[in-house]
Order: C-alpha cells, then structure tokens, then sequence
C-alpha cells in the first residue's frame, strides 16, 4: 500500500469515525430525535445532526489533508481551501442526498444510514481530494 494511501486511510478514518461519533451524539443527546424549526423552514434530527458533525471535521479534515496526507503539493493553501470547500459542498449534497434516500425514503434507521452514506462518500472524496484538490505538481 502506498504511503499516501495509508495516510488517507488513517486520517480519513479518524475523521470518519470523529463524524459518525458526533453525528449519533447530536441526534440521540443533543436534539434527542426531534426535528429542528428554523422560521419556517422544519429541518429532521438527522438533517441537522448531520450538518453539526459537519462543522467540526471539515476544518480538521482539511488540515489532516493538506499537512498529514497530501504534504508533496505546492499549491497555495488558500486555492486549496477552496477547492476542498467545493469537492466537500459536493459530499454534503451527496450526504443529504443519501441520507435522505436511506432515512426518509427507505425506512433504515439514521446511524446506520449515516454509516452507509459515509461509504459512497468517501470513495468520492478521495478522489477527488487526489485528483483536483491536492494534486501533486508531478501528477
């Protein structure tokens, strides 16, 4: 396995496992499965816990990205900041999308949906984060 690889693996794992953890938090302890009213606008528990996870590990996966995974890049870190905020806009679409799908649509129970998503989203960023975000001068 190549080292950058490896990285990936780890550091998207911690980050994977940091999000799940918090998702299931805020769903079960902090909004304890009741749906969030903003104005008029009603968003699901699972909606909303989503999004709050979402506001802790996107800093600390770019940070884990730019300093731990992909170190050979000499792309300033302020372009690379808004590439990564555009591929992770991407990935909260495809969260929603599929949490959406999997909750409301199919009837699976939020957590393990969560986890589910977290599948097809990874694979997505990890490409995308290699090909466009951190793409290596020698690539």
């Amino acid at each position: 396995m190549p080292l950058q690889t490896f990285r990936y693996a780890a550091c998207g794992g911690f980050n994977t496992v940091l999000d799940i953890g918090l998702f299931f938090m805020a769903y079960n302890f902090i909004l304890i499965k009741q749906p969030v009213d903003i104005g008029q606008l009603t968003i699901g528990a699972h909606i909303a816990s989503f999004l709050m996870s979402f506001l802790i590990t996107f800093p600390i996966g770019f940070y884990l990205s730019r300093y731990v995974v992909f170190q050979e890049t000499k792309v300033a870190k302020t372009q690379q900041l808004g590439k990564y905020f555009m591929v992770v806009l991407s990935c909260l679409v495809l969260n929603y999308l599929f949490l959406k799908v999997f909750v409301d649509v199919i009837g699976w129970y939020p957590t393990p949906s969560k986890i589910a998503t977290t599948f097809f989203v990874v694979a997505f960023s990890y490409f995308s984060q290699k090909n466009f975000t951190f793409k290596s001068v020698k690539q």
